[in-house]
């Protein structure tokens, strides 16, 4: 049996890109500030977590050596169990983005520059806006700004409730967000707003349109659920999950994953909200895979909950809830599987800003009944889709080069 499992860390890079002075993020680092904050006490959080960063699941698998082929050396020298495969990548994708980080890991990267909003009020230019309240029959937009999407809920919820109108956001990635109450404003009319916006940023090149649908009846109540959307611009050549459908395999999507891909080449999805209930999802998908299929999960809260908000301890807490999590997929890997942790950008909570930081990431995980080994710094995300393609009997794509003959001990 030949399967392929992808765990995507949303956001956990292992150092500072080549090209990282072009975004401002030089000397950025998500894995190795949070372990350097955590080794100073300055990641304690009473009733949370305490201490040095514990990751010993994911250190033995190879992470510490990972980080090492990143460039930050002090965790290289922990030891790692002798079937276990490591390394790191760069992205050549050009922005630091969601899709364009999975996107690249599926084979294909992104050479092209998305298009993004200007931090100024409003942040979305007026005939965008006005073409979409006309189409939607709106009665107007709040908030039209870059911001938190829990921040800007508490601030205009109770308003949007009141006037009908949608709260519009967004941030440094390229997306035009909207929010609006589940009850009050409907959800499926709201999936129906987020079409008719994604139909007009299509000439803007915006690469998503998120719909952020909320509960509650005023601030301090109000809660985003589980019912998130993205309109996503599709891959502009097929994917390693293209290639896979197409052959006959089934693509099973954990998380975003569907969303990311604009659905294609995505068999079935599966969602679920917190990174543990991502996990137990991971788990059952896992256990549904078929020889030649690929299970790929992304596990966002590191990013979302984490990241963007600057979150120190929180981001700690959750890498050490994840790795207590990592021998219960390592349990269920059989001869001939292939197991993969990587992430998709960086997202230093100790950085200035809220914005992804431009990384390498790390690539390390198990294949058992192969000896492992390093894979080195890959210089393309892609490297890590061929790899795949080769473990699953793909040809070759037309980006990236396979490390699989270095997992299995022919190079």
């Amino acid at each position: 049996m030949a399967r392929a499992f992808l765990f995507v860390l949303d956001s956990f890079g292992v150092g500072d890109a080549d090209d990282a002075a072009r975004f401002g993020d030089v000397g950025s680092n998500t894995f190795g500030h949070i372990a350097e904050a955590c080794a100073a006490g300055r990641a304690n959080r009473e009733g949370l977590r305490q201490g040095a960063l514990e990751l010993p699941n994911m250190m033995a698998l190879g992470l510490g050596r990972a980080a090492g082929a990143a460039g930050w050396h002090q965790a290289a020298g922990a030891p790692v169990a002798a079937c276990a495969f490591h390394g790191a990548a760069q992205e050549v994708s050009s922005g630091k983005d969601t899709p364009s980080g999975h996107w690249e890991i599926a084979g294909l990267p992104v050479p092209f520059e998305w298009g993004y909003f200007p931090k100024a009020v409003p942040a979305f230019p007026a005939e965008l806006t006005d073409a979409i309240i006309r189409d939607a029959g709106l009665p107007g937009i709040l908030a039209g700004c870059h911001a938190s999407g829990t921040e800007v809920i508490e601030t205009f919820g109770e308003e949007h409730i009141r006037t009908g109108k949608p709260i519009f956001y967004t941030s440094a990635d390229s997306v035009i967000q909207i929010a609006a109450h589940e009850r009050h404003f409907g959800l499926e009319r709201l999936y129906g707003l987020c079409q008719i916006a994604r139909r007009h940023a299509d000439s803007l090149n915006i690469g998503r349109v998120i719909a952020r649908p909320f509960v509650g009846e005023r601030a301090g109540d109000f809660r985003r659920t589980a019912n998130r959307r993205d309109y996503a611009v599709p891959p502009p050549e097929p994917t390693l999950l293209d290639r896979l459908v197409g052959r006959g395999s089934r693509v099973i999507g954990v998380g975003k994953i569907g969303d990311i891909f604009a659905h294609r080449g995505v068999s079935e999805v599966r969602k679920a909200v917190g990174n543990m209930a991502m996990f137990d999802t991971a788990l059952g998908a896992m256990a549904d895979a078929g020889d030649g299929d690929l299970v790929f999960a992304n596990f966002v809260d590191f990013d979302t909950e984490f990241g963007h908000r600057r979150d120190v301890a929180g981001y700690a807490a959750a890498l050490e809830a994840f790795d207590r999590r990592v021998p219960e997929a390592l349990a269920r890997l059989l001869p001939g599987d292939l197991l993969v942790f990587t992430a998709d950008h960086g997202n230093d909570p100790t950085w200035p800003g809220t914005d992804h930081t431009r990384e390498r990431v790390p690539v390390f995980g198990m294949a058992p009944g192969l000896p492992g080994g390093d894979v080195g710094l890959r210089p393309t995300f892609a490297d890590i889709g061929e790899t795949v393609a080769e473990h699953l009997g793909l040809a070759p794509g037309r980006h990236g080069a396979s490390f699989h003959g270095i997992i299995a001990g022919h190079a």
